[in-house]
């Protein structure tokens, strides 16, 4: 019988390499290989897949079909933030069923209220490892993540691999220095509205071009991030339609973040999250890497189908997305002084260092603020410390609704804003509806977005940055992150639970 002709086989590129880029590497280094080219078709091992509650039930029943009773994947993480706030009973029954499947088959199940699965997810991570999951913003700030439909995230689950046609990539180079005022949300919507100048994007639907649709988006230039300020970088990819993204980063943060990241593993396991065997191994894992640091690093001579360079120095106000399109990103100056309704912070977008920055503009207002203030913290840990420190405090006296940890407003499916308002959102995008009836939504950083709040409308410039400059001077107050290998409560479970040297062999066998 001949070949059939219906479906597509896989060919392999040319064979002449100059180099690969970090994402080719990395890839590559989860096939058994250097690298794998665009266009390439593979396997990679997958290493981290996560689960949320919307997909979740598919995901479930397509895990039935394969037959699959343990997980081949490393981790398998399952969430309930896109409907733990204001669950139908269908959502109450999945609260209750779902993580009892999960844990059957070695995966871990967080808990409703927990918060959103990617601020979980991502302390879960392996440096230059590649994996998948049932959200588009699952975006690994170290290693890197093609986010898939259920499907796609059953079979990464159950084989421990997932089919890949290698895609190309557009690199992203930050050079220059931060100036005062600017946030890394800044930079996140200076990457389409550099794309826009040099028109390798439109905002217009007919004929709409993005060149990073469908390719991975690699970033150098900020290389000492923090990882909690990376993957503001690397899940922002999903509103440009890319395929993944990686960051360059230095070692010493990963570390950091990692250090911190097997306290909370640890914590995790003493307070009865499971699969327990599976977080002792993701826990060795890391613990076997941070003793013998080594990342991986992009070709000099690695080829990409665009390369866009962003000078720092220039960027001296913040740069908004407009109603209702993600890439319609354009500078403060050009819509200052409309009138806001309401202000969202919240989403996966945001870490306790932006509910602090707002809390402290907050604090010298007096009374309530002029709009309707919606406060969701990522995840319970946030929660918890930012009530410590009095920031809840801050909110209730200046009438913000705060909500439970999750994804809130966000997502679209919860609570709304009222109908045709005008809004200042932290959130990853501002589609036309999704956080309320004919609601006009611009995406801006949390410290902008809290001075709307205040001043009811959006500021200029140079009242922003009248308000940005306190922020700047307690700077190293207000954005540290949560260290778990800090917080007394987290160290003293940490330091009841051992791994056990099956799993450090499980590890161990796993690095090889």
């Amino acid at each position: 019988m001949d070949k059939s002709t219906v479906f597509k086989a896989p060919v392999d590129p040319d064979q002449n390499v100059k180099g690969y880029t970090l994402a080719q590497k990395m890839v590559g280094k989860a096939c058994g290989v250097p690298g794998v080219l665009p266009g390439q078709y593979c396997e990679p091992e997958m290493t981290t897949v996560g689960s949320q509650d919307t997909t979740g039930p598919m995901t479930r029943d397509e895990l039935k079909d394969l037959a699959c009773l343990g997980f081949s994947a490393d981790l398998v993480m399952q969430s309930f933030c896109h409907t733990a706030a204001y669950p139908k009973p269908v959502d109450v029954t999945t609260h209750h069923t779902l993580p009892d499947f999960i844990r059957n088959r070695a995966g871990v199940s967080l808990r409703p209220g927990d918060g959103i699965i990617h601020s979980w997810l991502n302390r879960m991570l392996v440096p230059d490892t590649v994996g998948t999951g049932g959200d588009s913003h699952t975006r690994f700030p170290i290693g890197i993540s093609f986010p898939a439909g259920s499907g796609l995230v059953a079979f990464g689950a159950a084989t421990g691999v997932m089919p890949l046609d290698m895609p190309e990539s557009v690199l992203v180079r930050f050079t220059g220095e931060m100036q005062p005022g600017i946030t890394l949300r800044d930079l996140v919507h200076a990457i389409p509205l550099k794309a826009i100048d040099m028109g390798l994007l439109t905002v217009e639907k007919q004929g709409k071009k993005n060149i990073f649709s469908g390719k991975v988006l690699e970033i150098e230039g900020l290389p000492d991030l923090k990882c909690e300020q990376a993957f503001e970088l690397s899940d922002a990819s999903a509103e440009r339609s890319a395929a993944g993204c990686t960051i360059q980063l230095n070692k010493e943060p990963i570390i950091e973040y990692l250090q911190s990241n097997v306290v909370m593993l640890r914590w995790m396991i003493k307070e009865g999250y499971g699969d327990a065997k599976t977080l002792e191994r993701r826990i060795a894992r890391m613990e076997e890497w941070m003793a013998n640091p080594d990342l991986l690093e992009a070709d000099p001579e690695a080829e990409y189908a665009a390369t866009i360079e962003i000078n720092l120095n220039e960027l001296t106000e913040p740069i908004v997305c407009c109603p209702n399109d993600p890439d319609d990103a354009k500078k403060l100056s050009d819509v200052a002084g409309e009138k806001i309704d309401e202000v969202f912070i919240g989403s996966c977008m945001t870490n306790i260092g932006h509910f602090r920055a707002a809390g402290k503009l907050l604090k010298e207002q007096d009374g309530a603020v002029p709009t309707k203030l919606w406060i969701a913290p990522p995840t319970k840990m946030d929660e918890a410390q930012l009530t410590s420190e009095g920031y809840y405090s801050i909110y209730g006296s200046a009438g913000a609704r705060t909500e439970m940890p999750g994804c809130s407003l966000c997502m679209g499916n919860q609570a709304r804003v009222a109908d045709s308002a005008t809004v200042v959102s932290t959130s990853t995008r501002n589609f036309p509806n999704r956080l309320g009836k004919g609601a006009n939504v611009y995406l801006a950083s949390a410290e902008l977005a809290a001075v709307a709040s205040i001043t009811g409308s959006l500021p200029t410039p140079e009242e922003y940055l009248s308000y940005a400059k306190n922020l700047d001077a307690t700077a190293e107050d207000t954005y540290r992150y949560l260290n778990f290998d800090e917080l007394p409560e987290f160290v003293e479970a940490a330091s009841t639970i051992e791994v056990s040297s099956e799993m450090k062999d499980a590890a161990a066998a796993l690095r090889k």
